[in-house]
């Protein structure tokens, strides 16, 4: 087996392999002996069939194996004997393919990026600044009065007003389809708040401008793929007594909402949001702090950079920026988008980081444990209620999802890990000051 260099340009590397007829014949022989004890052949005892009429059999579909392996074995030794590890999975063709004959010596050109030396970087020399920000009593009364209009209450409103989007209204209902009222088509005394959408789309609009005491029929189209086959599509007259008409009410902050929420009582409560509210900013000043960590690595290491890399991600840059810009096209169905040089550089800082980065988790051991990926699956499950054991089990058997999201996760461990080898000085600002720079960094 032999390989030859044929192209040696930066990143970019070719080699001709050939292997010789008789290499593959040996391999060929090889797995018939190794395949002999097994086989069975009318005429003769197991293990007994002669290697000729083995070869005759058999050998056919055992030289593409034979080659296969043959191919694969000489890259793999050639890479162990270099230490190239390809950026991308290697081009291999056979040269001459179509006219190849068995009896042939096998040629095969291979071609690839490998990946550049990462230069060494002392960690401890880095300087980072830690932003810290603490819930004052403003933040906690803020989200503590946002709580309230959540939990919020209603009231009567004064006799005879009218309602109005976001208030209650309750009332009795009785619906028909074909002047024949159907099962789970009546309720008494119920309260439903107007414009949250909890009934038939274009059901709750028509009670709004309804007053205490007044009947009122409602049309509604149940939507062709309602739950009750029985009601789908079919158009529907709900015939509705309104009893009450209410305006929301935010809740008194008092020790009654707290324990709404969990807590003992209302100086809890204050506890639990402080500690919520100073976790919020602690993730926001880890993102600026990881900027900056990135930002100081761009500049202090600089090598070459994969080109196949580099145009896959400004590729893919330039395509996620055009669609955010034109949000009407759904598909794929539009011109190439070429990438610009500002896709180009912002690639280039992309890919010469995730090397580093990567680089970096190895040599440090940084790994994924199997229950962190578990946690951020259920995580992300939990967006689609109803339907997370079957994400689970689709993020399970399919590999490519698998490695989308144990990326970001390997990347903040790396983060971490350099965090903890840094030099980092704590610096304590208000939460306006910390929310102007979380503002200035999404604008850049």
């Amino acid at each position: 087996m032999q390989v030859t260099e044929t192209l040696n340009e930066g990143l970019k590397r070719a080699y001709s392999i050939t292997v010789t007829a008789a290499e593959l014949d040996a391999k060929v022989n090889e797995k018939l002996v190794e395949a002999q004890p097994e086989v069975e052949m009318k005429g003769f005892r197991k293990g007994k069939v002669p290697m000729a009429l083995l070869k005759k059999q058999f050998g056919p579909r055992v030289l593409g194996e034979a080659m296969q392996e043959a191919v694969d074995g000489a890259m793999s030794e050639h890479f162990e004997k270099t230490g190239d590890r390809p950026a991308t999975q290697p081009d291999v063709k056979m040269t001459d393919g179509e006219n190849w004959k068995e009896g042939d010596d096998v040629l095969v050109d291979m071609s690839y990026e490998k990946l550049p030396e990462i230069p060494e970087v002392d960690l401890a020399k880095l300087k980072l600044e830690k932003l810290v920000a603490k819930a004052d009593d403003a933040a906690v009364e803020e989200a503590l009065a946002n709580l309230a209009e959540t939990a919020q209450d209603f009231e009567d409103r004064k006799k005879g007003s009218k309602a109005k989007d976001g208030d209650q209204v309750v009332f009795d209902f009785l619906g028909k389809v074909d002047d024949v009222a159907f099962e789970g088509g009546a309720a008494e005394d119920y309260p439903l708040v107007l414009g949250s959408g909890s009934f038939i789309p274009g059901f709750e609009e028509q009670l709004v401008g309804v007053k205490a005491g007044e009947e009122k029929a409602v049309t509604v189209t149940f939507p062709e793929d309602y739950q009750a086959e029985n009601l789908a599509g079919k158009e529907a007259i709900f015939e509705c007594t309104i009893k009450a008409v209410k305006e929301p009410k935010a809740a008194e902050v008092n020790d009654e909402l707290a324990k709404k929420f969990g807590a003992e009582d209302l100086a809890g409560l204050k506890g639990q949001i402080a500690e919520r509210l100073e976790a919020e900013y602690a993730d926001a000043a880890r993102a600026l702090m990881k900027r900056e960590l990135l930002d100081a690595l761009d500049k202090e290491v600089t090598f070459d950079l994969p080109p196949s890399l580099v145009e896959a991600e400004a590729g893919q840059i330039a395509h996620q920026l055009w669609h955010e810009e034109n949000p009407d096209v759904q598909d794929h169905n539009h011109d190439p988008i070429t990438p610009t040089d500002e896709h180009n550089t912002l690639a280039e800082r992309r890919v010469r980081l995730g090397l580093l980065l990567a680089e970096l988790g190895q040599k440090a051991e940084v790994e994924v444990t199997d229950a962190e990926m578990t946690q951020a699956i259920m995580n992300q499950a939990r967006q689609y209620p109803g339907q997370e054991r079957q994400f689970f089990e689709f993020i399970q058997q399919n590999q490519q999802m698998q490695q989308q999201m144990r990326a970001p996760l390997f990347e903040d461990k790396v983060v971490d890990h350099v965090f903890s080898l840094a030099t980092v000085t704590e610096k304590e600002i208000t939460k306006d000051e910390l929310q102007k720079a979380v503002e200035a960094l999404e604008d850049e």
